[in-house]
């Protein structure tokens, strides 16, 4: 039998597709021994937050408050900021604890008034202080009732603005465990934030991010 020499073309061809493939075994070969590239790394949030990448916030400031509910009995440990960015998640939980515990109506609290707790806590030198929530957001029906005490009292002897920034998700009425309350007016009138009022008998302080300015009440 007699072999003829293939053709010319042939031999070009068969070179070229031995030497694809060498070169695809030889970038396999290669991918093996590069280490896989590890993702960004992650962590829980101790503060029950989802997940924060700490590559997207390098060297940022986590700011966190610690509450508890005196009406509902609830406490709430949140990290709400990293930097200048407020977290979603935690946002939607500040409002549900601050709800109105009357009606269970929630509404979107303005940052700035979470801002004005944690600067107040380190004005008092308690970074990681707890702050006890007496009164948070109120629906128009709540502040009313509060007003009159349902028809029993007048606004002159109950305090409650007609207006007040409560139904403004502006407002919070609080307490700290350890600091008396003319203690912690004196702390938030030194922020110059907004709205101070002082109540002495009922042993809170009033703080809102409403117009500056202070009031007292029994």
């Amino acid at each position: 039998m007699t072999f003829l020499p293939a053709p010319l073309s042939a031999l070009r061809h068969t070179a070229r597709r031995f030497a694809t493939a060498s070169a695809t075994l030889a970038l396999g070969a290669l991918m093996l021994l590069q280490p896989a590239r590890a993702a960004a790394p992650t962590s829980p949030d101790p503060a029950g937050n989802a997940s924060i990448s700490h590559a997207s916030h390098p060297g940022a400031t986590r700011y966190e408050l610690h509450l508890h509910h005196l009406h509902t009995g609830e406490t709430l440990d949140v990290v709400y900021r990293i930097g200048d960015e407020y977290i979603p998640e935690a946002m939607d939980k500040l409002n549900h604890f601050l709800r109105d515990h009357r009606t269970q109506d929630t509404a979107d609290y303005d940052p700035k008034e979470f801002d004005l707790l944690h600067n107040l806590l380190g004005r008092l030198h308690k970074p990681n202080g707890e702050i006890d929530i007496v009164c948070g957001y109120r629906t128009p029906e709540s502040n009313s009732f509060l007003r009159t005490l349902g028809g029993k009292a007048s606004p002159a002897q109950t305090g409650v603005a007609e207006h007040s920034q409560h139904m403004l998700s502006k407002a919070i009425d609080i307490r700290i465990p350890g600091v008396r309350t003319r203690a912690l007016r004196d702390a938030a009138l030194s922020l110059h934030a907004g709205g101070v009022g002082y109540y002495p008998v009922s042993q809170f302080v009033h703080v809102d991010v409403g117009p500056v300015r202070q009031w007292s009440f029994r």
